[in-house]
């Protein structure tokens, strides 16, 4: 009968696996045989349009500064941006084959200075900005140099991001707070909040930018409606150029495009942004009808990392900004558990973590000890371990185990004849008692604690191999749990043995005061 699983620790809900497990991964059924006829006739209309686009967009940007004292566009090149540019942006986006669905009525600048939208799932998300009368974005820098469509991201005015420059994103944020507090005197700025594309299946984290203002804001939600999605474009999924020759491919393709009512912050979250990116994450997720998970950019991250290592991408999933700040993790921290749990599941099968690998990593056998460590990792009792449930483990269960004033008592334990290093005979005994194992070899496991191959292992030995096998310091602390209890049984034992003996004593002497009496 399998042993009974007891959890040392509550589970804490905060902590448990989100809605959606991995928003980045698409998957569609290629379709491409009308393309032979619509990919070459859409190829010449868009031609065309870009013919007439481009120098309407020179003349509009024409001598118009983009850094230092900038100034809103007036006049008519205002006319010919919001006017003349939208346009030709709609014929471009018509000659694609997407069919445009305006609900709801957007805010004047005034009433709501920067839009929101979401979910961000595509390149082709950009129709937003031509239905939304060209508004300002956020760009980086690079992509003024891109050919053509370079100078028609120059028309939008945008507040540009330089990854060469340090104070690039507190500046960022300062010409956000500036052009949203200018009374209408900009143009609304249009922003993706969730800062990468997903496959629409949830909301992830909103970045804090468009909220430091503390004005209101519009929230814009957008879908594709279509029974073939040829537009998703996620970290694991088609290429740009592919899901391009999908889109040109179909008849047609439908998006929705919705302006909610403007969002006015509170006192509270005015002080507080990131409250405030929740309260319109959870109006725009109710909308949807879609769940809100904490992914961020720096999943995707380590969704590559996981890659890189022979891992299934998604093994890198991890919600990193709730983790992070509930565990106190930056983002090495992450990346190296992440390495050290490939040392243990690059030989599994999807990338997750059996007790048979386990034991085999820590070189130990299976025994209701290990067992019950290996139940403390596995969070949701599937019998394996995933990434997610290894990152919360290491660092709940071990890290605090891990403290110097803990490894130098175990090490004094092991070390039983007191001559400051342990031998093979030591450490042997030391795990026998800990994992109830009598028949037990930790040769292997020995001779990394023993790097000098002397066969003692001496205590900064035994340290800096605890410190970089954080999965013993369990085991570590669970011995001298025991050690405790069997003393305290000790000391209660002789106790009570004690207390036995008087009370037998003051018997006796109450017996004969009887018999004087």
């Amino acid at each position: 009968m399998s042993p009974r699983r007891v959890f040392a620790l509550p589970r804490q809900q905060s902590l448990f696996l989100p809605a959606v497990i991995n928003p980045f991964v698409q998957e569609v059924k290629l379709c491409v045989f009308r393309g032979i006829f619509l990919v070459p006739i859409r190829a010449i209309f868009l031609t065309l349009v870009l013919m007439v686009t481009w120098p309407v967009a020179v003349i509009t940007t024409f001598m118009h500064p983009l850094k230092g004292a900038v100034a809103p566009m007036t006049g008519w090149r205002r006319f010919m941006c919001r006017r003349v540019m939208a346009f030709l942006g709609r014929s471009y986006y018509f000659f694609m084959g997407f069919r445009v669905v305006v609900k709801g009525q957007q805010a004047s600048s005034a009433e709501a200075p920067i839009l929101a939208v979401a979910p961000h799932s595509t390149f082709f998300d950009g129709i937003v900005c031509i239905v939304a009368g060209l508004p300002s974005t956020v760009s980086r820098t690079e992509n003024l140099a891109t050919p053509i469509f370079g100078r028609f991201v120059r028309c939008l005015q945008p507040v540009l991001v330089s990854r060469q420059d340090p104070d690039s994103r507190k500046n960022t944020i300062m010409e956000i707070d500036s052009r949203a507090k200018s009374g209408g005197l900009w143009p609304q700025i249009l922003v993706f909040p969730e800062g990468t594309c997903t496959n629409r299946s949830c909301l992830i984290t909103f970045k804090q930018g468009a909220f430091v203002p503390g004005v209101p804001v519009q929230p814009v939600v957008m879908r594709y409606p279509n029974r073939l999605d040829t537009v998703t474009w996620t970290w694991q999924g088609f290429s740009s150029k592919t899901l391009l020759l999908l889109t040109l491919s179909q008849l047609y393709t439908n998006v929705e495009i919705e302006f909610l009512p403007p969002v006015t912050p509170t006192e509270e979250e005015k002080k507080r942004p990131v409250l405030f990116a929740r309260t319109v994450r959870n109006v725009m997720a109710q909308a949807l009808g879609v769940p809100v998970t904490d992914h961020t950019y720096e999943d995707c991250r380590l969704m590559i990392s996981a890659g890189e290592l022979t891992l299934p991408m998604e093994a890198g999933l991890v919600e990193f900004t709730k983790i992070s700040q509930k565990l106190d993790l930056k983002w090495d921290n992450v990346k190296k558990e992440l390495e050290g749990f490939a040392a243990v599941a690059c030989s599994c099968k999807g990338g997750r973590i059996t007790i048979q690998e386990f034991a085999s990593f820590l070189k130990l056998p299976i025994s209701p000890a290990l067992q019950e460590l290996f139940a403390l990792f596995d969070r949701d009792g599937d019998g394996t371990i995933d990434f997610r449930e290894y990152v919360i483990g290491v660092a709940i269960l071990c890290r605090p185990a891990n403290t110097e004033e803990v490894l130098r008592t175990a090490f004094q334990l092991f070390d039983t004849d007191e001559d400051q290093r342990i031998t093979h005979e030591e450490f042997s005994s030391m795990l026998r008692s800990a994992l109830g194992v009598c028949d037990l070899n930790v040769s292997k496991l020995f001779k990394e604690i023993d790097t000098d191959n002397i066969l003692y292992g001496f205590e900064t030995e035994f340290q800096a191999f605890a410190l970089n096998h954080p999965e013993y310091a369990k085991l570590f602390t669970t011995y001298l749990e025991l050690q405790r209890y069997q003393a305290l049984q000790g000391v209660e034992s002789e106790l009570s043995s004690t207390n036995h003996i008087c009370s037998e004593d003051n018997q006796e002497e109450s017996i004969s005061d009887k018999k004087d009496d």
